[in-house]
């Protein structure tokens, strides 16, 4: 009985990588490069400041008014359109809606397209190095909206968010009340509002109308700060770079 023989070959397989594959590769990883480097490009834009060199408001027909409850209120008188800004003086984002905002939002106070109302809350007071940081610049405000004008109320209001001011939440250190006192100094308030300052008289109504600022911000559908209603609609203040300019 014979017996088939049965040959046997060494398969050998081919190489999983070749010239095209690393060529491919290294399409797609520049094309990833690229794009990369063009999100972050168009996220510093996207940040940049609006409006950049107008400052703060300028125009004598500017009005402010102190309708209740610590809200500062700045606007020509036909001004139609409101617009209502929640904000804690140490959050990191209601600075970067100053920075990126807040000169826009000065001329359109300026021309008469908006009335504008401040609403300074106290959320982040343990976050402060003193613990209770927030609290007296919203107790500042009131002393500089009290005896000063619109256009010295703006100057404080845009250096107290300023970065080169603001203290970092869970810093080791804040902003004294003599510090407070003399930004207001700086942004044109007379000695009555830079005493007020520095003596605390302000501070309990501060806290209270912080609290009531707390209750009207939950109350208008916001979910934080900083919180920016459009006649009473809340809008995307700091992922819509437009909201502001379509307001006419």
């Amino acid at each position: 009985m014979s017996q088939k023989k049965i040959s046997k070959t060494k398969h050998t397989p081919e190489a999983t990588s070749n010239t095209m594959t690393y060529v491919l590769g290294g399409i797609a990883f520049v094309v990833v490069v690229i794009v990369i480097v063009v999100a972050i490009m168009w996220q510093s834009g996207n940040d940049a400041p609006r409006n950049d060199g107008y400052g703060t408001v300028k125009n004598p027909a500017v009005e402010m008014f102190l309708p209740g409850d610590g809200v500062v209120q700045l606007a020509r008188p036909e001004a139609r359109r409101v617009i209502d800004v929640f904000e804690d003086p140490m959050c990191p984002f209601c600075g970067d809606l100053e920075v990126k905002h807040g000169q826009e939002l000065a001329q359109k106070i300026d021309d008469g397209v908006v009335s504008v109302n401040y609403h300074l809350v106290n959320f982040l007071d343990p976050q402060s190095a003193s613990g209770d940081y927030s609290t007296r610049a919203v107790a500042a405000s009131h002393c500089v909206a009290a005896t000063e004008n619109a256009r010295v109320y703006s100057a404080f209001h845009a250096g107290l968010f300023d970065p080169e001011f603001r203290p970092e939440e869970g810093s080791d250190s804040d902003r004294t009340d003599a510090e407070l006192a003399e930004l207001a100094r700086s942004a044109g308030a007379s000695d009555l509002a830079t005493q007020c300052i520095a003596s605390g008289a302000q501070r309990d109504a501060a806290v209270a109308d912080a609290n009531t600022g707390r209750d009207a911000l939950a109350a208008s559908g916001a979910r934080g700060t900083p919180g920016v209603l459009v006649d009473g609609q809340v809008v995307d203040a700091l992922g819509d770079s437009e909201w502001l300019a379509s307001i006419n």
